[in-house]
């Protein structure tokens, strides 16, 4: 069989690092169903990351629901709420609501086609300051989103978290530098569906550079759908896809990156409990 047709097999799970349950539209259907088609392919864990904290208690009460769906709480770069969080009304939101992971977080400093930036610069690097040191209180990791902001990114990082926690740079297009600096400060770095495209040669490249118990898999669902799937709303279970191409670039199998990817989230995600016995053995061996 080839390695692009291979099929995970048991106690080989894949967990989703980084997916918008709440974010899924009508084509993707139910999340009920959405969840139950990302289980029949190997998936055993889903990380739903918050993008408002407004929508965090929504996440927890479909955590509730799943024992094998963990949820962040934070504010997403792009977002614009109606009223600029405190560092109180973060770390009130992580209290109450005990998330995993504060995220998703970050900078973005991409400008649009007029050359202007979504949100202003001054105002994401104060909301990203505040979630940083509302996680290390919390002794939480971050899931940090990262664009035209490099240098920023990094810096923020040293400055507020402790390396012992970390964290992920999620859907990671950075360069390999960016990379391997994060590395050393605790973070592990996060592919996505991205790493399918035939023109992500840097990325694939990435992919082999990197040590495989500092990768993890995402699909960033409903966006980013992997090949052969672009074009269509993306959904957990296409994060086998991400998982195969790893799998052909480091010429290993598929279980091999399902079982380290699976261990390197619980050992990052310390919150998340193993939901069987299978993905207990993996985060314990």
């Amino acid at each position: 069989m080839s390695q692009s047709a291979e099929q995970l097999s048991w106690p080989s799970v894949l967990i989703d690092s980084h997916c918008h349950l709440d974010r899924l539209d009508a084509e993707n259907g139910d999340v009920d169903d959405v969840l139950a088609r990302a289980r029949e392919a190997g998936v055993r864990g889903f990380l739903a990351v918050a993008t408002t904290l407004e929508g965090v208690p929504g996440l927890a009460a479909l955590g509730r629901r799943h024992e094998d769906v963990f949820y962040g709480a934070g504010v997403h770069p792009m977002q614009i709420p109606d009223h600029e969080p405190t560092l109180e009304e973060i770390t009130a939101c992580i209290e109450q609501f005990e998330p995993v992971v504060v995220g998703e977080i970050g900078l973005d400093f991409q400008p649009d086609a007029q050359g202007a930036l979504r949100v202003q610069r001054d105002v994401q690097l104060m909301r990203f300051e505040r979630h940083l040191q509302a996680a290390r209180a919390a002794e939480l990791p971050v899931s940090v989103h990262t664009r035209g902001a490099r240098e920023e990114t990094m810096a923020m990082i040293e400055q507020h978290l402790d390396p012992a926690v970390g964290g992920v740079l999620h859907c990671f297009t950075e360069d390999i530098d960016m990379a391997r600096h994060a590395v050393a400060h605790g973070f592990m770095i996060s592919l996505s569906g991205i790493v399918t495209f035939a023109s992500a040669h840097k990325l694939r490249d990435l992919a082999r550079a990197l040590p495989l118990d500092r990768l993890l898999l995402e699909t960033d669902s409903p966006w980013l759908s992997p090949v052969p799937y672009r074009g269509r709303p993306n959904e957990p279970a296409r994060v086998l896809e991400v998982a195969r191409v790893i799998a052909c670039e480091r010429n290993i199998s598929l279980d091999e990156v399902a079982m380290q990817t699976t261990a390197n989230f619980h050992r990052l995600f310390r919150r998340a409990s193993p939901v069987n016995d299978a993905v207990s053995s993996l985060v314990t061996a």
